[in-house]
């Protein structure tokens, strides 16, 4: 019977009771409906499965003894950063649930000049909190002990001029190599993903001039928001994770 798991933002140590947050309590209870004495897998994010027992419910509190940690070995070996960009509500939270759940590195925002969505201070942050959330609640499900990071929204050409040692590539329904076709050189990759109606032509020669290789999924064209997971879903398979 698989434990249920439980994203908590706290220290975890193997023999101590933990009380759990309030938000955390209530999934555990009104949620998945457990009990005193079930088992129970908390995680934090740092690599590690934590397993437990509740060990005491009331109406304001409930405590989880830890007995045992392991690495539960979901961790790609090729570190892919998907750089997206941003998409209008469900189509960006579909994009990020997804990535996380195909084994993400980070995921970088980004915006050209046909992104449609505006994001003042405000909302920016409102958007990367609820997009973080996103992302623990995948890793949650699927059974991730890493979260990969949702980074700050960059223009375009931000990040072209960013200086790392990932290999690049862009999505190009028009390319003539195909995604499947390449090869892995690095142990990290960058793949970006237009937006809905997709890069426009000066977009696509300065990503080409400063070094991005273009790449196509094949003969159909995919929307903005399945883009970039079908893309993870083969770099997965070369680099052997599935």
């Amino acid at each position: 019977m698989r434990l249920s798991r439980i994203y908590i933002s706290q220290e975890l140590t193997v023999g101590d009771t933990v009380v759990l947050p309030a938000q955390a309590a209530h999934y555990l209870t009104r949620v998945l409906r457990l009990s005193a004495g079930d088992a129970v897998r908390l995680f934090n994010g740092n690599g590690k499965d934590y397993t437990g027992e509740v060990r005491k419910i009331d109406r304001n509190t409930v405590l989880v003894g830890l007995s045992g940690e392991r690495d539960p070995g979901t961790e790609s070996p090729l570190k892919i950063t998907l750089v997206q960009a941003i998409s209008r509500g469900e189509r960006m939270d579909y994009t990020v649930q997804k990535a996380a759940e195909l084994g993400v590195f980070s995921i970088q925002p980004v915006f050209t000049s046909r992104v449609a969505v505006r994001l003042d201070d405000k909302r920016r942050i409102k958007r990367l909190s609820h997009w973080q959330g996103v992302v623990t609640s995948a890793c949650e499900q699927s059974g991730r002990a890493v979260i990969p990071q949702v980074l700050e929204p960059l223009t375009l050409a931000d990040w072209l001029m960013l200086e790392d040692d990932t290999q690049r590539l862009v999505l190009d329904p028009v390319a003539e190599n195909k995604l499947s076709n390449c090869k892995i050189t690095a142990g990290s990759v960058s793949v970006l993903v237009g937006p809905e109606g997709g890069f426009s032509t000066h977009e696509l020669d300065q990503v080409k001039a400063n070094g991005v290789a273009s790449v196509s999924l094949g003969p159909r064209v995919f929307r903005t928001e399945s883009a970039g997971p079908a893309a993870m879903a083969v770099l997965q398979v070369i680099a052997g994770d599935f």
